[in-house]
């Protein structure tokens, strides 16, 4: 597992492949919403299309503000809530 991403209000953490673990196959990426306390866990062809998208953006140097907004096209589908322990 590797933080890729950190700001004030998202962080991605990319999970590599495991062949033993169908879940975690091709990789899979979780996105926390911190200022939503939600998160959402991603695999399979969803990962594969965010790290082409994320491949995408990252070429033209965006700023946080533009890999937030990135991120937030993801808010729909978060509904896995943040719980601390």
């Amino acid at each position: 597992m590797n933080l890729i991403y950190n700001s004030e209000q998202y962080s991605v953490v990319e999970f590599g492949a495991d062949r033993n673990l169908d879940a975690l196959r091709f990789g899979g990426y979780e996105i926390v919403d911190k200022g939503g306390k939600r998160e959402i866990f991603i695999a399979g062809v969803l990962a594969q299309n965010f790290r082409r998208d994320v491949n995408e953006l990252i070429a033209g140097e965006p700023t946080m503000a533009e890999i937030d907004e990135f991120l937030g096209s993801y808010d729909a589908i978060m509904s896995q809530p943040v719980l601390l322990h």
